[in-house]
């Protein structure tokens, strides 16, 4: 395995040829699901996502399962095959899995207000409002407002 502290392969790495190998892989929590106790985190970096697994046996199980998304983790564990029917051909990585051994949390974060993943929409339109001390209300919204500048003035 690599010296690098913190991973012997990107999240856009591993492969087929991988399964059967310790890897360590670092990255931001990008996604969970829990499946009947077996929790399943994708795990992103500035390279790709790979999948990683919890089993509810390990001493960490807690730890990962109340974690937000966007905490930062360093993971090691073992390369998987995925079984025909769990292939994601969405993701590069979508033919392996990360059977995870050791987690280490590098910075835990906060929970998000909202969705920031690409692929997610916030439930309802977006909206940030405060009050100021004479009780107006000034709200932003995500709508696009033309300025004088860009209009031309």
């Amino acid at each position: 395995m690599s010296t690098h502290p913190y991973r012997t392969h990107t999240c856009s790495q591993l492969r087929r040829p991988h399964a059967g190998e310790t890897a360590r892989l670092s990255g931001w929590i990008h996604r969970k699901r829990d499946h009947g106790g077996v929790l399943f985190v994708d795990l992103r970096d500035h390279y790709g996502i790979t999948q990683l697994v919890f089993y509810p046996d390990r001493p960490f199980y807690a730890k990962i399962a109340h974690l937000s998304r966007e905490s930062v983790v360093t993971v090691t564990g073992q390369v998987a095959e995925r079984t025909l029917e769990n292939i994601n051909p969405n993701v590069e990585t979508g033919e392996v899995e990360l059977h995870v051994d050791e987690l280490a949390v590098l910075s835990e974060a906060a929970p998000l207000p909202f969705p920031i993943a690409e692929d997610q929409r916030p439930g309802s339109p977006i909206a940030f409002s405060t009050s100021g001390a004479s009780g107006s209300t000034a709200t932003c919204s995500s709508a696009r407002r033309s300025s004088p500048a860009s209009a031309g003035a």
